[in-house]
């Protein structure tokens, strides 16, 4: 079994997370999604990264590659000659941080895509710089897979100012990317450009054959609104069929969990693609909905614990980090 991961390898240089003055340099983007499925998902299950990386970072991409268990043998980062996406994060507190862009890696068309849809099981896609693809690919993707379709928003509710400097902007069409997929995520910020309220969003969802839409709030935990009869992945809605909402729809706020290590020290960057990308790989192994979302907040908080993406399945697993 195989499940599909879009998203960006990034080059992250951040600022103020750390007491040292000096910036700290390391992989992010998808990195911190596919250590997560590393960790959580089952054995008979492997991972296909489907990403670009510049020409400039192949060499450090599928170094960091094979130190993950569960990639696909024959899963390789996809060269092109733009450079590398990097970013440049400035944190101001734990909850707050400004972001800025630099590089080119161009997005997939559907006839670069389609072929690499054919072998996969499952599909998670995490719009790491919201380039990734467009609406109209990712339509043509959901006609065409007739797997189960995570999403993680992400950046795709961030312009990209003239500095790189990201801000937040609408998304124009949101029940269009809504209906391509059964797992939405998003974290406050980012729902807030998609709707007048909480509520607002979470019925377009149902409307739009969405199983579960999980809204992260950063220290607060999240919230999630579970479709009618949806309590594990084999409950997912048959898309198209009849797009009213019939029975009660299940929510609920869930409180993030404390990290376990009495520091000063915290790293909250990629809990979020730690907590979706567990979720799915819980999800995909048979557990219900409530066992899956148990385990990834708990990720999520041992993410918290560790510096960047490299080690970080090993610590997920709580291993030994190989030197």
């Amino acid at each position: 079994m195989r499940v599909g991961v879009i998203g960006s390898f990034v080059w992250d240089v951040i600022y103020g997370r750390d007491p040292r003055s000096v910036p700290v340099e390391e992989w992010g983007g998808i990195t911190y999604a596919l250590s997560a499925f590393d960790a959580a998902l089952p054995n008979d299950w492997d991972v296909v990264p489907l990403a670009k990386v510049g020409s400039d970072l192949l060499p450090q991409a599928r170094r960091f590659l094979r130190t993950l268990r569960r990639v696909a043998p024959d899963a390789e980062p996809i060269e092109v000659p733009q450079r590398n996406n990097r970013v440049e994060l400035r944190y101001e507190s734990d909850e707050r941080r400004s972001e800025y862009l630099s590089g080119g890696v161009p997005p997939w068309t559907w006839l670069g895509l389609k072929p690499l849809l054919r072998d996969l099981d499952a599909l998670y896609v995490n719009l790491i710089s919201g380039f990734e693809l467009d609406l109209e690919t990712m339509q043509l993707v959901r006609q065409y897979f007739s797997g189960p379709i995570y999403c993680d928003l992400h950046s795709l509710l961030l312009a990209v100012q003239a500095s790189g400097l990201r801000t937040l902007h609408p998304l124009p069409n949101t029940e269009g990317w809504l209906r391509c997929c059964d797992l939405v995520q998003c974290n406050e910020d980012e729902m807030s450009m998609m709707a007048a309220d909480p509520m607002s969003l979470a019925a377009s969802a149902m409307q739009c054959d969405v199983s579960s839409l999980i809204v992260t709030l950063g220290s607060r935990g999240l919230v999630y609104v579970n479709a009618p009869g949806f309590t594990r992945l084999s409950d997912r809605r048959s898309r198209g069929a009849d797009t009213s909402v019939s029975g009660a729809v299940s929510t609920a706020l869930v409180p993030a969990v404390t990290s376990r290590v009495k520091s000063s020290f915290h790293d909250p960057t990629g809990c979020g693609d730690v907590l979706g990308a567990t979720i799915f790989s819980r999800l995909l192994r048979g557990d219900t909905f409530a066992d899956a979302l148990h385990t990834a907040v708990q990720a999520a908080a041992r993410n918290v614990e560790f510096r960047g993406a490299s080690g970080l399945a090993h610590h997920l697993r709580g291993e030994l980090i190989p030197s």
